[in-house]
């Protein structure tokens, strides 16, 4: 019985089974009580309205046993009644049998040895003219026929009911059960499908008629079709993870081998023509230059790498407002052709954080405001009492560039060009921002661009 089909059929038939017996037991004891009752009330009658006959009672219904026993004597007197005058004579075990019969006036259940069961009363009366006691008993056999041939219908019909329930029952459970069958399809055309690499697509779904949560069987197909939705989406992203991944150490790569290539060149050349000092320092000097950019995203790369896995950051008061003019000072110095501005609020802006890393977020912000537009761009660096904003009058971002500004290596110059940097400016500020808890949007369009950053206090 491992299937539910078969535990829900078995459990069926048993219910059926206890029912039928307790109804069948209840109805047997009550025909044989009420029987019962009709025998007592005839061995009452005949009782209390002696005629003449043994012991001064006159003849009964044919089976009936009548005795005498005078008071003072032993010798007792008793029949047994046949069909009209016709009696038998009782022996001495029968007659002892009925002497032993109380005389408290209750009616007594009796075996009389070779005769069977019997429902017998003594009272007091006459016997032979002398005073005694006188003892009526009426056979039970027929209740005992009654009762058994009762039994053994209900037998008959309990064993016929089990069959029917067993098979009606098996009909109508695999009947309600198809849905769930047909649930379990689904589950079992998913378990098929390849879901160890690459790009999937998970279709499946429970089919929409078993997904009434007011019923059972709905209940589990909403939910399946809860998880597999879960599922496809945990798929989808972790397929656009491992994509990230493989994109990023492609373009990782690509950054390192150009100043690999580089500096492997100007040493060649060093190497090659050693005795001209100019080619020398030109060489050694490029070498330094390519050194310090690798260096530089190698660190970048270093520190993406401490945020991904989680790596606490200082939690300490930073004063935002001194932070937001420091980095507009250096702006100011770095690119005079740009019109910088800041505006602060009246009260100190102060947030918790790592002052170090803030300090990236702006300057990398306020870098790439210098680098993505025109001389002569107004950038506004607008401190608010959560956060700031940096925006900028250029031409903005390519509306296709927007959604992916923060990706690694992300950059609008599809040539990758040297010029623009390695392209994880924008996610370093929207990793170090995640750290602490903030958030970072970008809204751009022709004539300005707003990076707004959002920090807890």
């Amino acid at each position: 019985m491992r299937t539910l089909t078969a535990r829900l059929v078995v459990t069926a038939v048993a219910l059926v089974l206890v029912v039928s017996v307790l109804i069948g037991v209840a109805a047997t004891l009550a025909i044989q009580n009420r029987l019962t009752r009709q025998v007592d009330n005839q061995l009452t009658q005949i009782v209390e309205r002696p005629g003449p006959g043994p012991g001064g009672l006159g003849n009964a219904q044919p089976g009936t046993l009548q005795a005498g026993f005078p008071d003072g004597s032993g010798d007792g007197l008793g029949y047994r009644s046949g069909y009209g005058p016709d009696r038998t004579e009782l022996d001495d075990d029968a007659l002892q049998a009925l002497a032993d019969v109380p005389t408290d006036g209750e009616i007594h259940a009796l075996d009389v040895p070779g005769l069977g069961g019997y429902r017998a009363r003594a009272a007091a009366g006459s016997v032979r003219g002398e005073p005694g006691t006188v003892v009526v008993a009426l056979p039970t056999e027929e209740v005992s026929e009654a009762v058994h041939s009762l039994i053994g219908y209900e037998a008959v019909l309990v064993a016929l009911g089990t069959v029917l329930a067993a098979g009606g029952g098996l009909l109508l459970v695999r009947r309600q059960l198809r849905p769930l069958r047909e649930v379990a399809a689904t589950a079992d055309r998913v378990s098929e499908l390849d879901l160890t690499e690459g790009e999937i697509e998970l279709h499946e779904r429970v089919p929409a008629h078993l997904t009434d949560e007011r019923t059972e069987v709905g209940q589990v197909g909403a939910a399946l079709n809860t998880l597999l939705a879960h599922v496809e989406t945990s798929l989808a992203e972790r397929h656009r993870s491992e994509q990230q991944v493989r994109q990023f150490v492609a373009d990782a790569s690509h950054e390192l081998r150009t100043p690999l290539a580089t500096i492997a060149g100007y040493t060649e050349l060093a190497r090659r023509r050693g005795d001209d000092q100019d080619t020398v320092r030109t060489a050694l000097g490029k070498v330094e230059e390519e050194s310090g950019r690798m260096t530089s995203l190698v660190e970048d790369l270093l520190l993406l790498a401490r945020l991904d896995a989680g790596r606490p950051l200082a939690a300490e008061p930073v004063d935002l407002t001194h932070l937001l003019l420091e980095a507009v000072s250096d702006a100011r110095v770095v690119a005079p052709d740009h019109r910088w501005r800041l505006e602060l609020p009246d009260e100190p802006v102060e947030v918790t954080g790592d002052e170090q890393r803030l300090h990236q977020v702006v300057t990398n912000l306020l870098t790439n405001a210098r680098k993505h537009t025109p001389a002569g761009t107004t950038v506004t660096v607008t401190g608010r009492p959560d956060g700031f904003d940096v925006h900028d009058d250029g031409p903005g971002f390519p509306p296709d560039f927007v959604d992916q500004a923060f990706e690694r290596f992300a950059r609008v110059d599809e040539a990758r060009e040297r010029s623009g940097g390695a392209g994880l400016g924008l996610s370093l500020v929207e990793a170090i921002v995640r750290s602490h808890g903030g958030t970072v949007s970008l809204h751009s369009a022709p004539g300005g661009t707003t990076i707004a950053v959002r920090l807890r206090p």
